[in-house]
């Protein structure tokens, strides 16, 4: 599968995570074969639960799958630049290929706010930001002008 079709694997997540009253965030995790072996979306109004981020859950999914936390060969798909706590999570789970949509310019910690991956941590994936940048950017912005 190319990037954009795990992508939009994504924005399909991120668009039931809006029908639900959630931030639209998705996630999908491409294991080392490229089947989709994790997905997540946004639930913190759901769950009531700070850490219930699209990356989170894509990523216990797939740790889960694979029987292991570290999740190598894998590749992480998320519609909205990750903020440090799942930058965190994808550093910890030594995911090697970073891929995500919109930038995040209050949160975003892969180059909008901060680039954590430039730290002195243990793991850098490559990182790949702007896929389908407008389509994940348009949800967004639809969500919250109709929030308004």
């Amino acid at each position: 599968m190319e990037r954009e079709a795990y992508m939009r694997e994504a924005l399909a997540l991120a668009r039931e995570a809006a029908e639900a009253g959630e931030v639209p965030v998705g996630c999908v995790v491409a294991g080392p074969d490229g089947a989709i072996i994790g997905r997540g979306r946004n639930r913190r109004e759901e769950k009531a639960d700070a850490t219930a981020h699209a990356e989170v859950e894509a990523i216990r999914q797939a740790c889960a799958a694979l029987g292991t936390w570290r999740l190598e060969g894998c590749s992480l798909f998320v519609t909205l630049e990750p903020c440090p706590m799942c930058t965190g999570a994808i550093i910890n789970a030594r995911i090697p290929t970073l891929v995500f949509g919109a930038r995040e310019s209050q949160s975003g910690s892969c180059g909008s706010v901060i680039d954590l991956f430039q730290e002195r941590y243990g793991h850098r994936p490559a990182v790949y930001g702007g896929v389908l940048a407008e389509d994940c950017a348009a949800l967004l912005r639809s969500f919250f002008q109709d929030k308004r």
